[in-house]
């Protein structure tokens, strides 16, 4: 293996001879929250502070959507912290003032102990406030990050499926998605902000009032602190910045070497030593990385100390001189110190919080943005009522075409399914026959043309009935990390099932010998990975997916209705051959409940006892009619039969000659077939 060599900089990006190799070079992400990352090394200190107040409105808005009695006790909180931050100056100030006056001690210390007391209890005061705040903003935070989480996940789940498919869409999505653990954040930013910024306020003004000379002498102090902070703020997001595709590049390796997916060829193949030697050459790059980070820190925390430092001694010479003339009692320039220390220890910990609050209200914006745009892409509400039962299901002309595509995926395609009918969709992969599923579903509308359930157009139809009618088994369909149980339960999670149906739909599928390996019967979990999850394999899953949709077919929605049209997309690729030729079986018998399927397969022997064939090329429908009528000419179709009829032994033999005399042990394993796609 060849060592890679150290790091270079390439257009301000580290990037290493390891990325380069591995890689071809820096790792970007073309996702929604990128363009936000580190957005503060891009814009001035200024800046950020003048759009401050409208970042704290938009999060206030929100934290008082998601529990307002948690936000008027944490605002109220810090407003009386602050306050009392004054008033412990005063009270100090008056203290002072009494202890240092001379006189007989005795007396002193009396005169003294009302301000010392009020001291003490301004104090405790701001303890409970502390208090008070933190319970305060423990309970906010998580309610408005659960209040951000539910809406964002409620627009998405509400979305049309083409919305969700379409790239600008998704970069908003993937963007707001950040803004749900960014406003949380912004809740604790908030109040640090507050807190610094109230204590910063109530020292200059009390310094305002003890003397005017006082206020530019915080301003002195603090200033080379501000100035170190934000220097040390904005090389961190640039080193950052830099740095993010190598750390991404970095954790894909460690994940590379740990995880299950890669840990069979990481060991036959001996990958191993390659992947961990580069991981510790990127390891070492940002290694130094933020050794030389470390190092500018401490200079520049060096210069801003020697700075703040002799500000400070100039102060307290400018304070030893009022008080030696008489200009400043002695009391007053003891409060001034306790001020000043005050407003230079919140300076730094404001201007890092400001900093880090613009990033991230960035993301809350975004957020907001979609929270009040969701709606345009949204599936409408309401509209005309289907039939319950229709007669024909009409596909008029069809067209659709996919975004950021130049070519339909369907282009005028027109067929017609009756009520109990079985049809076909048969052509090669890409040729528009998932697509147009998906338009029967309903998740796609056409771009031309129209769908009729009977004479109602499915485009000004209720979606949820139109939902409700259907029932659809894909070929990748949902293994949902759940129990056994709930797998089933989501065939119809709006309406409740008994033990009894359940067990009804596990007989429909053959389930049972699936359950009987399963030592928590249904209520094992289907995860594995967790604790108490195990895995079973693609043709079990696809039992429990025939028993979801058996579950769905005879368990009423809410409105009473029933399915009445199944679509079919590749559901037995996982099976072996026995098992496919009952699947396709138990999926025909369905046609007894008076509903209808359509049935896209690859495997043309499923198709042969289909009452209709639709054959689409390249989004065009190219033929139609049925097995017999179209093996009786050359056709696509008739060509693709008789090249699987070969590949399974049977010749050229029509199914219906050949379904008398072979059975399923004529055929090979699924898993040794070479499907024609």
């Amino acid at each position: 293996m060849t060592s890679p060599s150290t790091s270079t900089t390439t257009d301000n990006l580290h990037v290493s001879e390891s990325e380069r190799l591995l890689f071809g070079g820096p790792m970007r992400y073309d996702y929604g929250w990128a363009k936000h990352e580190f957005a503060g090394a891009r814009v001035t200190f200024w800046t950020v502070a003048r759009q401050m107040p409208t970042f704290l409105r938009l999060a206030g808005r929100m934290a008082w959507a998601a529990d307002r009695p948690a936000l008027v006790a944490l605002v109220t909180a810090e407003v009386l912290r602050g306050v009392a931050a004054a008033a412990a100056l005063i009270a100090t100030n008056q203290a002072l003032g009494r202890l240092l006056t001379p006189g007989d001690m005795a007396t002193v210390l009396r005169s003294a102990v009302p301000a010392v007391v009020a001291v003490g209890a301004v104090s405790a005061l701001s303890a409970v406030l502390a208090a008070v705040s933190g319970l305060a903003s423990g309970r906010l935070e998580p309610a408005v990050f659960r209040a951000a989480t539910v809406d964002f996940l409620a627009v998405v789940s509400r979305s049309e499926l083409e919305a969700i498919e379409d790239p600008e869409f998704l970069a908003e999505v993937d963007s707001a998605r950040w803004g749900a653990g960014s406003i949380q954040h912004i809740v604790g930013q908030g109040v640090s902000v507050l807190t610094a910024g109230f204590a910063l306020v109530s020292a200059a003004g009390v310094l305002t009032v003890l003397h005017p000379a006082l206020l530019p002498m915080l301003l002195l102090i603090t200033a080379p602190r501000g100035w170190g902070a934000v220097r040390t703020a904005r090389r961190r997001y640039l080193s950052t910045q830099a740095m993010l595709q190598h750390s991404r590049a970095s954790g894909l390796l460690s994940d590379m070497l740990i995880r299950p997916w890669s840990a069979a060829e990481v060991r036959v193949h001996a990958c191993g030593p390659f992947l961990l030697g580069h991981y510790e050459q990127m390891a070492r790059a940002a290694e130094r990385e933020q050794a030389r980070l470390a190092g500018a820190k401490a200079r520049t925390d060096l210069l801003t100390a020697s700075l703040a430092g002799l500000a400070t001694t100039g102060a307290f010479a400018m304070l030893g001189w009022l008080v030696s003339t008489g200009s400043m009692p002695l009391a007053v320039a003891g409060t001034a110190v306790v001020a000043i220390r005050t407003g230079s220890a919140s300076i730094s910990g404001l201007v890092s919080q400001i900093n880090s609050l613009y990033e991230e209200s960035l993301f809350v914006a975004d957020l907001d943005r979609l929270r009040r745009h969701g709606h345009r892409r949204a599936i409408p509400v309401g509209g005309t009522p289907l039939p319950e039962r229709p007669e024909q299901i009409r596909v008029e002309d069809v067209s659709f075409t996919y975004p950021g595509r130049d070519s339909p995926a369907l282009d005028k395609v027109s067929l017609t399914i009756g009520r109990g009918q079985v049809i076909a969709l048969v052509g090669e992969n890409g040729s528009g026959k998932s697509t147009l599923a998906h338009l029967l579903c309903g998740v796609y509308r056409p771009h031309q043309g129209r769908i009729r359930w009977d004479s109602t157009d499915t485009a000004t139809a209720d979606r949820a009935q139109l939902f409700a009618g259907i029932a659809l088994l894909a070929q990748n369909f949902q293994r949902w990390s759940f129990t056994l149980r709930a797998n089933l339960l989501l065939g119809r999670p709006d309406a409740p099932a008994t033990q009894q149906q359940l067990e009804a739909a596990a007989d429909y599928a053959d389930l049972h010998p699936v359950l009987a390996e399963l030592d928590r019967g249904w209520d094992t979990l289907l995860a594995k990975g967790f604790e108490g999850g195990v895995g079973i394999s693609g043709g079990q899953w696809q039992r429990v997916a025939i028993a979801r949709l058996r579950h769905r077919m005879t368990t009423p929605a809410p409105d009473g209705r029933l399915p009445h049209l199944i679509v079919v997309d590749e559901p037995t690729s996982a099976m072996d051959a026995k098992a496919e030729i009952e699947a396709f079986e138990k999926i025909r018998a369905l046609t007894e409940l008076g509903v209808s399927i359509v049935l896209i397969t690859h495997r043309l022997a499923a198709t042969a006892q289909a009452d209709r064939i639709y054959v689409l090329d390249h989004g065009r429908l190219i033929e139609e009619g049925t097995h017999d009528e179209l093996m009786a000419k050359p056709s696509a179709y008739s060509e693709a039969y008789r090249l699987q009829a070969a590949q399974y032994g049977i010749g050229d033999r029509l199914p219906r000659q050949a379904a008398t005399a072979p059975d399923a042990s004529a055929e090979p394993d699924a898993s040794d077939r070479q499907e024609t796609k």
